[in-house]
């Protein structure tokens, strides 16, 4: 069976509702690059799954709104959120079109680890621009396009080091790790393209970080130590 966001939707919330070092850590830093108290203003949480990110912004005082475009994903964030309400509301909607967001709605749009899932990057980044208000955000993180290419690899013998496959090929693939999340498939880009699709769509760019991974990820995954997971950028409607 090919793997999609629905048929991985229940190994995916279980994993982070468990406690996973990496999702967490992805969520922090991108948090990180948002005011503490965001009250009366309006996020949308595009891309956000089981709810991870958008429950953590509810929590800051914030309107808070999350859409993915897997209904099972949405179904599992709406049932955390009656388990322990935050406030968040979810949408089963489209992130290359955001047809249920009205436009200059949202004063933020974060997306952590989603853009690098959309198919066609400058309708999203199109769709973001529509429903944020002038002068809004955009705050997001992606895999580290330079070190998370397809089929990186580590070498087997110490000391450990990352294998980076080939970064130019840009386009679609799919992990064969049973247990990662890429085998539901993912859309590989190059740090320039990203950076040129902002700058194309209207974006003026505030701050880029590769953070170094913390503690917790460094004791779950050692061979992590010394490499950045994932770029957090931040940009803003111009």
């Amino acid at each position: 069976m090919t793997e999609s966001w629905d048929t991985i939707a229940d190994w995916y919330a279980e994993r982070l509702q468990s406690g996973s070092a990496m999702h967490d850590f992805s969520r922090d830093i991108l948090l990180d690059r948002l005011p503490p108290r965001l009250d009366g203003q309006h996020v949308l949480d595009l891309g956000c799954g089981e709810g991870i990110i958008t429950r953590a912004l509810a929590a800051r005082g914030v309107s808070t709104h999350g859409i993915d475009p897997s209904p099972r994903m949405i179904a599992h964030a709406q049932e955390a959120e009656r388990l322990e309400p935050s406030g968040a509301t979810f949408t089963v909607d489209d992130g290359c079109t955001l047809a249920t967001i009205a436009t200059a709605s949202m004063d933020w749009v974060t997306a952590g680890l989603s853009l690098n899932n959309v198919p066609d990057l400058n309708a999203a980044l199109t769709a973001v621009r529509r429903v944020l208000t002038p002068g809004g955000s955009l705050a997001f993180t992606i895999p580290h396009p330079c070190f998370e290419t397809p089929h990186a690899t580590w070498t087997e013998t110490a000391p450990v080091r990352r294998v980076i496959g080939d970064y130019l090929t840009e386009g679609f693939w799919r992990s064969a790790n049973p247990e990662g999340a890429r085998r539901a498939g993912n859309q590989h880009r190059t740090l320039s393209t990203y950076l040129t699709a902002l700058i194309g769509n209207g974006f003026a760019l505030k701050t880029i970080d590769e953070p170094a991974p913390d503690a917790t990820v460094i004791a779950a995954q050692p061979h992590r130590a010394g490499l950045p997971p994932f770029i957090v950028l931040h940009a803003c409607r111009a």
